[in-house]
């Protein structure tokens, strides 16, 4: 009988979740806690680089925490712990930089490209991907489903990994495969950009009420008079509505926007109704989960020893070959 294969997943917790991370991140993170051993992970050291407010980056990972529980992870199919809490991460992070040349930094493109959307550059942003690197490697897994702008993180890894083993003549560190995750759809944002918390462009998963509705509301489109035909492919809500409804749905609406006399303030309703009755049940559930905390606590406790111990068993060989020696 063949040893499951160990999944790793991060996500940050640097605000509210959206449906633009349900869509590419957590719905599959969901799924592959059926596939393999999946470990997954809430990345506060990562946000650090962008976020220098402790209680809100403390409440920012409860609410984390809650939106799996409440969206379908099982902590006894999945291991779901926070990054701070295995102690063996930053540890290898730092042999790994000894190893790693300032030039393979000087490449990362996701560093420039968060330079470039205006986060402040600093050393931590810098060598993000050697502390990515040490996640992945530190639990010897074996697949790490990623979007399309982390595959350079992952080549990174790899290369760390093996120039670590090439130093000290043995496989002390696995090589991970690399699994581009593809959303169904692009998920834009209410400005038609990709939906992304530093565009504040987003839709939270777990918005209700006035709030939600807003939010849809403020959707933009183009000036199309409400009798005219419009084109449903171009249109950012037919864009959002696509992921939430079935194909026979989809073709439905998509033929009132070609007839006329439906406009994008139906189409915005219909999105609206459509959010609500997706996440119902998820919703209710979070809030069952508000009123025990000591779960949820419970939750992380029992995902980072579990996490800890298989980070243990990956570090003691390396302590050894690299001689730094324990004195307790």
């Amino acid at each position: 009988m063949s040893k499951k294969k160990t999944i790793l997943s991060g996500i940050q917790p640097s605000g509210k979740l959206h449906i633009g991370n349900y869509f590419g991140a957590i719905r599959q993170h969901i799924a592959m806690q059926e596939e393999g051993d999946a470990f997954f992970f809430i990345a506060n050291y990562h946000s650090l680089t962008s976020l220098n407010d402790g209680k809100q980056l403390y409440q920012n990972t409860i609410d984390v925490t809650l939106d799996y529980l409440a969206l379908g992870l099982d902590p006894k199919k999945a291991t779901f712990f926070a990054q701070s809490d295995v102690p063996q991460v930053t540890e290898l992070a730092w042999i790994l930089g000894t190893l790693a040349p300032v030039s393979l930094m000087e490449k990362g493109v996701s560093y420039k490209d968060k330079i470039a959307a205006g986060l402040k550059p600093n050393i931590g942003l810098f060598t993000y991907p050697i502390l990515q690197a040490a996640d992945i490697l530190i639990y010897h897994s074996d697949i790490v489903p990623v979007g399309e702008d982390q595959k350079q993180n992952i080549e990174i890894t790899r290369d760390l990994a093996g120039k670590f083993n090439h130093t000290y003549n043995n496989e002390y560190l696995k090589l991970p495969e690399e699994h581009i995750v593809k959303s169904v759809a692009v998920v834009p944002g209410i400005d038609g950009r990709k939906m992304s918390k530093s565009y504040d462009n987003t839709i939270d998963i777990f918005a209700e009420g006035k709030a939600l509705k807003k939010r849809v509301m403020s959707i933009q489109t183009d000036s199309t008079a409400l009798e005219d035909p419009k084109d449903p492919e171009s249109d950012n809500v037919f864009a959002l509505i696509k992921l939430f409804a079935d194909k026979e749905t989809q073709s439905e609406i998509a033929e009132k926007y070609r007839a006329g006399g439906y406009g994008y303030g139906h189409a915005k309703k219909e999105l609206l109704g459509m959010i609500e009755d997706f996440f119902e049940e998820a919703r209710e559930r979070r809030k069952d989960l508000e009123t025990d905390l000591d779960y949820v606590h419970d939750v992380l406790r029992q995902g980072s020893k579990r996490a800890r111990n298989r980070a243990e068993e990956v570090m003691e060989p390396i302590r050894e070959v690299t001689g730094i020696v324990r004195h307790f």
